[in-house]
């Protein structure tokens, strides 16, 4: 069954007539078409017997060899209107009473769908074509494997090229060339060494490494369209007072939010599991973020796992595990894997230990 009867099929259960996607990560994954995006109008519309793309002329000829859905073309000078109106009356649009709307499109072109369509319910894409993103198959599964073990080897470079005096910045450069090399695009990274360690988004700069510093590093790379995230902790040449307690605090945060991140659990328990071990050692204010991520064609999507998220946890989900401790004005720690739903539990794409990496100096 290709993505596009999956998504009708979805559509019916839900009871959804009509569905309009724009450029971005949805029409990606439904299509495999990654279109130019600009204020050219450019939608799919899939109902349950017709589907075809509102086309800008400019964009109609790269895009004819990825898809044989059909087209209605339109151009500047006649603007998208007249095509519009026909491609919604050949998904019957006119006999539709619930429309779903990507909610990433711009809002100019949502506007359009809506006024050709005043009548019909709107929502958007959580119940139809995210829930189907939700559960990766085992071919999106060796994907993302893939990209967790280019990751890897990004993280074993820049450990093997560390050193004191380089900067956070010479660090990531190690970081990105490795992807690269490996065929991977990198995405980002993040270098925080000593006191930046304590910033969980910390921008990557000119601090320079020094022995004694404990340095988080979360870095990523897209392969074959899939990424990485991962994030682990590195030591230069000693570590500091209290490291190894702290340490220990997050690894046993992960092993917790592991031990209950299966099949029927909500996500809130994973969230709430990692949070109680940190908070019981007494460091529980300085865990400032959630404890994951939904991980598949982009590096953050549902699920989300907060202290409040409500979802059903079900094989095949894909998502961040990755407590920290942050200490204003010393140090950080991060323990980052991303783990996929399993009937038994949680599977872990990484083969990189999480064990604290020692940089001898």
């Amino acid at each position: 069954m290709n993505r596009i009867e999956q998504l009708r099929k979805q559509m019916a259960t839900e009871n959804v007539d009509l569905i309009a996607i724009g450029a971005g990560a949805h029409l990606a994954w439904l299509t495999g078409l990654t279109p130019h995006a600009d204020e050219r109008a450019f939608l799919l519309c899939v109902s349950q017997t017709y589907a075809g793309f509102l086309m800008p002329a400019l964009e109609a000829s790269s895009n004819r060899s990825k898809t044989d859905l059909p087209f209605h073309e339109w151009s500047d000078s006649e603007g998208p209107h007249e095509s519009l109106q026909t491609l919604l009356s050949s998904c019957h649009a006119n006999e539709a009473t619930s429309l779903v709307l990507d909610e990433t499109m711009r809002a100019d072109f949502a506007a359009l769908v809506q006024d050709e369509l005043p009548g019909v319910t709107r929502q958007f894409c959580e119940s139809t074509i995210g829930a189907l993103r939700l559960r990766k198959d085992e071919h999106e599964f060796e994907l993302l494997k893939q990209s967790a073990l280019v990751a890897d080897a990004s993280m074993r470079a820049a450990w093997a090229a560390m050193k004191p005096g380089m900067s956070e910045l010479e660090v990531a450069a190690v970081v990105r060339a490795s992807f690269t090399e490996l065929g991977a695009k990198p995405l980002f990274n993040i270098i925080g060494t000593g006191r930046n360690g304590a910033f969980p988004h910390h921008s990557t700069g000119e601090t320079h490494l020094e022995v004694g510093d404990v340095v988080v590093m979360d870095i990523g790379g897209e392969l074959n369209g899939y990424p990485s995230d991962m994030t682990r902790s590195a030591v230069m040449g000693e570590k500091p007072d209290g490291y190894d307690e702290v340490y220990a605090t997050v690894e046993a945060a992960v092993q917790a939010a592991m031990s209950v991140a299966k099949p029927g659990a909500i996500a809130k328990e994973v969230d709430l599991a990692a949070r109680g071990v940190i908070e019981q050692a007494g460091y529980g204010e300085f865990f400032t973020h959630r404890t994951g991520h939904g991980l598949g064609i982009e590096i953050h999507e549902p699920p989300y796992i907060t202290s409040t998220a409500e979802t059903v946890l079900e094989e095949g989900m894909v998502f961040s595990i990755e407590p920290g401790i942050y200490l204003p004005n010393r140090w950080g720690i991060r323990l980052e894997d991303i783990v996929i739903i399993r009937a038994d539990g949680p599977q872990i794409l990484s083969n990189l230990s999480r064990e604290a990496h020692l940089i001898e100096c």
